[in-house]
């Protein structure tokens, strides 16, 4: 598909779209690291500067639904009963941004990984998502409770790497996989539990300051 022929008065967010699936039909032809960000903004009939403008790196062109989708978890925050112990919230929470995505909505990066050759990419660039979320949860449970405060960003971190086991799960699952909330609901449960048990049984302490932080539970069937 040839998207070169210059598109006038084209809407605005429409030429991020083309830029995603120029990369997908290069990413199939030629691989990924066989596709360049010129070619790729070749391909969709913008400038490099169109690109730059949409994705800082190549690699973000992997992540566009789940970053997408993740940029809900701060309001699914916001929105998190006050009630709540922090690690029900953040259950909640994850699962609430897990409904975003439904059982068709895989991003083509992961189910196309092996002919695009992107897994190696994909490893790499998860962790700077997942640390990025890390710090989203840690700050959320930090000013949650104050026996949250010491171990909020290893619960991050374990709630995060459950959560993205799941997904991966999930996307290898096929066109028959259930609602990734289910994925992420039976993954994230346990670790939950188990924290929410130690710091239930922590006495409350007056709260210190903490140094900023970087960078349904049936089973699936």
């Amino acid at each position: 598909m040839n998207h070169a022929s210059g598109r006038a008065g084209r809407p605005e967010g429409s030429s991020r779209a083309i830029l995603e699936e120029a990369a997908a039909e290069l990413f199939l032809e030629q691989g990924y690291t066989g596709s360049t960000i010129a070619q790729i903004s070749r391909r969709a009939g913008v400038s490099r500067n169109t690109f730059f403008h949409y994705f800082s790196v190549k690699s973000d062109l992997l992540w566009v639904a789940v970053d997408r989708v993740l940029a809900g978890l701060p309001a699914a925050f916001a929105d998190a009963d006050p009630a709540l112990p922090p690690t029900d919230a953040v259950h909640r929470a994850l699962l609430r941004v897990a409904d975003g995505f439904g059982s068709a909505d895989v991003p083509w990066a992961l189910t196309h990984s092996d002919v695009m050759g992107t897994s190696a990419e994909l490893q790499a660039s998860a962790v700077a998502r997942i640390t990025a979320q890390a710090a989203v949860v840690a700050r959320f449970v930090q000013a949650r409770d104050a026996r949250t405060a010491a171990l909020a960003e290893p619960f991050a971190w374990a709630v995060l790497a459950a959560g993205a086991t799941a997904a991966a799960i999930w996307a290898r699952s096929g066109v028959q996989r259930a609602p990734l909330a289910r994925y992420v609901d039976a993954a994230v449960a346990p670790v939950c539990a188990g924290f929410a048990q130690h710091w239930s049984d922590a006495p409350v302490t007056a709260s210190h300051p903490h140094p900023p932080v970087s960078g349904s539970r049936d089973p699936v069937r």
